[in-house]
């Protein structure tokens, strides 16, 4: 997918990132981070759901999840939208992609980029510039302030 120009052309985003061990308790912090950046957003619970889930994917899917492993989140802010990126340390093959469960499908995992793509203005997933990972990014759009 192709990288859209934030929702308000007259403000330049606002950008944090900050980068987390790839352990499962770090994911709430990764939350909490995002939460702080997007306090006055009426999109704060989307986005930390979906922060939630890109960092459990990383972490799960990807070699962040390993020993040595690490995980960032970049924030871009701007009046009436944000996009957090989740960026792994690789090691998939394939992009990632939603899975479309029936929704009478008990099973706990294999949800999340389904979430994503419902809850999200856009979203996509593309090799890191760097070569080392992947980037998997959502956007959220409201009402400017």
């Amino acid at each position: 997918m192709e990288e859209r120009t934030p929702h308000s052309t007259e403000t330049v985003p606002r950008t944090l990132r900050r980068r987390f061990p790839g352990l499962p308790s770090q994911i709430a912090y990764a939350r909490r981070f995002v939460a702080r950046q997007l306090a006055d957003s009426p999109e704060l619970t989307t986005a930390t759901l979906l922060t939630s889930e890109l960092a459990t994917n990383a972490i799960t899917h990807s070699a962040s999840g390993m020993a040595t492993g690490k995980f960032e989140v970049c924030v871009r802010l701007s009046s009436g939208w944000a996009r957090v990126e989740v960026r792994d340390l690789g090691n998939v093959m394939e992009a990632p992609q939603p899975q479309h469960r029936d929704p009478y499908d008990t099973d706990e995992h294999g949800r999340g980029l389904d979430l994503v793509e419902a809850l999200a203005s856009t979203w996509g997933s593309e090799p890191r510039v760097d070569g080392m990972g992947r980037m998997v990014w959502f956007e959220l759009t409201w009402d400017g302030e």
